[in-house]
């Protein structure tokens, strides 16, 4: 009698790890899809001046550190969300003096914050950053200014980073 009582304990047990354990690997493929984070910079090799141009442009960071989740597209430099949440979006601009260095963070269109500087020699360099609710589909992405000049070399001075803070409903 005992033995058969301690039995059933010991099945419901692992009845309980085995459950435990299917909710743990449905929780990691949940979070595996919530990953999301990206970080590139301009140039892949070689180094110059980017602009100035007639008119903006988007600017390409090709050279990608991380692009967990491919949100990120080095060939087009949009960000595309894959999911609505709240993300995190930070960029940096250097360049020559002499010409001003003024570059924004764009959301679907519309310019959202941005990183100007001006000296009249030597480097000058700025950056900003912002948090926005994205929906799905929503691009994110950098544009150049008409008649403005950054400078990029393999040191990798102008770079373009975001990721997912967390998910929204």
């Amino acid at each position: 009698m005992q033995q058969t009582f301690i039995l059933e304990e010991l099945n419901k047990k692992n009845d309980e790890i085995s459950n435990l354990t299917l909710g743990q690997v449905e929780l990691r493929k949940e979070n595996r899809d919530r990953e999301i984070a990206f970080s590139a910079s301009l140039m892949q090799s070689g180094s110059g001046d980017i602009g100035p141009f007639t008119t903006e442009i988007t600017l390409t960071y090709r050279n990608v550190f991380t692009n967990i989740g491919n949100a990120y597209n080095p060939v087009t430099g949009v960000f595309t969300a894959p999911l609505k949440g709240a993300y995190m979006f930070r960029f940096s601009i250097f360049g020559n003096g002499g010409t001003t260095a003024t570059a924004s963070i764009v959301k679907n269109g519309e310019r959202v914050v941005i990183a100007y500087d001006y000296q009249p020699q030597h480097w000058l360099n700025s950056s900003n950053g912002v948090v926005l609710i994205l929906e799905v589909g929503d691009v994110v992405y950098v544009r150049l200014w008409s008649g403005r000049r950054i400078y990029d070399s393999y040191n990798n001075h102008n770079t373009f980073s975001g990721f997912l803070l967390f998910p929204l409903r």
